[in-house]
Formats: C-alpha cells, structure tokens, sequence
C-alpha cells in the first residue's frame, strides 16, 4: 500500500497518565486513523509483553519503578472500525539494562510524543488463528 503524509502532532502527554490509553483516546479525537508513532520520556511501572507463539498470548512482564523511554516505535491503523494504536519500547533502567517489548500499560512521568498521520486507503487490523490481529500481507 502507498501512503501520503497528512498532519504531524506533537505533544507533550500530562503526568500520572496512562501512556497507551492517552494516545489512543489522542488519535481517536483527532480522527487519526493511519499513521507512525514516536516517543521519549519516562514511565512509572511499565508492563512490557512478549507474544508466546505457542500458547497465542501475550506474556506480561511487570517493571517496578521508574524506566527511561529511550525508544517508543509504533503505528495507527484501524481495528474493529476504530483506530489503533501498536506501540513497542525500550525501557532503560537505573543500571543502565535494557528492557523491550509490546508496551502493555505505563504510568506517564514524562512522554513527548510525535504523531505522523498517512493519507491513503483503510489499513486495518484482522484476527489470526495466531492470536493476533494483523494487516493483510502486500502481495
């Protein structure tokens, strides 16, 4: 598929915040309904998820205390008729390690976030007999 760049955000998601929730409820007032997603700042116990191809679910892992958002990459597209937003993160912890994974919640201490909006047909999101919910493939 061929897209188009549309509006580009930039904003700053207010303390005590739920990160994922805000972003979405942020692309749904803004009718955003495909686009790319960035961040950086910080979350309070953030729970990251790794999908266990086996079992077809999302294996949570839970982060106590405040993490560096060194990377946020994510996109829009539509789910069930809504947008939606796919996030994936790398968390650094006070030692330095690095966390990654599907961001499943994280509390907002700090969050910029830049938002790319694509133009061009519905690009949307389909149950899988793997438990996920997937764009069709590009033939």
């Amino acid at each position: 598929m061929r897209f188009s760049r549309g509006r580009n955000f930039l904003f700053r998601v207010p303390e005590g915040k739920e990160l994922l929730s805000f972003i979405n409820e942020f692309a749904r007032k803004n009718n955003v309904l495909i686009g790319t997603v960035s961040a950086i700042g910080s979350l309070r116990n953030p729970k990251i998820g790794y999908f266990v191809e086996t079992e077809g679910r999302y294996k949570v892992i839970e982060l106590k205390g405040i993490y560096e958002l060194v990377s946020l990459s994510g996109n829009i597209s539509l789910k069930d008729d809504e947008p939606f937003v796919h996030i994936h993160v790398a968390l650094g912890d006070s030692e330095g390690r690095l966390w990654g994974g599907h961001l499943v919640e994280g509390e907002v201490f700090v969050a910029e976030v830049h938002i790319q909006e694509l133009l061009g047909e519905p690009l949307e999101r389909k149950p899988q007999e793997s438990g996920l919910a997937l764009w069709d493939e590009e033939s």
